[in-house]
């Protein structure tokens, strides 16, 4: 695997992506051209040296949360769900091994057909063979969401920062589509987004990055190279918390 880890601003990261991030400008399902985008630049992020796992949202597909309440079992809302950011992974994981990047999909439900099941010390040297690890299923619970699946995987391989990728261009005051007039922030921290119920993650995932001291970058997934400019350590979007001092 390529070494130029001297331009990276991390060594390891954990990408956070929305299954409605995946819909482009469709209503519903996976965008190939999204897709596409998506996977060439982690390629371009592995040819850097840098680690990287995945956690991938199924909304795009099914939302365990939409569905409990309009009469659904919450518990087996949210398992369909999981199921549903295994579908994101695989596909993922396709466009990745099209391009010459070696991944695994690992699943916090059994399911050894199509994946991997997850095994965090498995997962670690993974990454440290230079492999992507997309871990799918969230949390393999129900009432969980997979912010939190994303905070706790980050935490579990000592990643060094989370990457959540979004339709907008970081965190803003209110949504920037209904008030024109929204600020956006360049820094936030972790008690700012709770107490002013900013949509950053949800309560559970910030509090467990507060608790660990893991910071949180919000970026623009739309704009091509976001993915690059972040790991290099450029100011892009809204970062939550503190950026530890740049890997060696």
């Amino acid at each position: 695997m390529p070494e130029n880890r001297t331009t990276t601003r991390f060594k390891r990261i954990l990408l956070k992506l929305s299954g409605e991030a995946l819909m482009g400008d469709n209503k519903y399902g996976i965008s190939p051209k999204v897709l596409e985008q998506v996977a060439e630049e982690i390629r371009d992020v592995i040819e850097l040296g840098v680690e990287v796992g995945i956690v991938i949202g199924g909304g795009n597909i099914f939302r365990g949360v939409s569905a409990s309440t309009e009469g659904m079992d919450r518990a087996s809302a949210d398992y369909m769900g999981m199921l549903a950011t295994v579908i994101n992974a695989l596909a993922l994981q396709d466009s990745l091994e099209k391009r010459a990047v070696y991944t695994r999909v690992q699943s916090a439900i059994e399911m050894q057909q199509l994946a991997e099941p997850y095994i965090r010390r498995r997962a670690v040297r993974h990454l440290e063979k230079g492999r992507v690890v997309i871990f799918a299923a969230g949390t393999g619970n129900p009432y969980f969401t997979t912010d939190t699946a994303a905070s706790l995987r980050a935490m579990e391989i000592h990643a060094e920062v989370i990457l959540k990728a979004t339709k907008v261009d970081g965190v803003y005051s209110a949504d920037p589509v209904k008030d024109p007039s929204a600020e956006r922030y360049t820094q936030l921290s972790y008690i700012d987004v709770l107490k002013k119920n900013l949509k950053v993650m949800d309560s559970t995932a910030i509090s467990l990055c507060m608790d660990n001291d893991l910071p949180i970058i919000v970026f623009d997934l739309g704009v091509r190279g976001n993915i690059l400019r972040v790991v290099r350590g450029e100011e892009v979007g809204t970062t939550v918390g503190t950026l530890k001092p740049r890997a060696a």
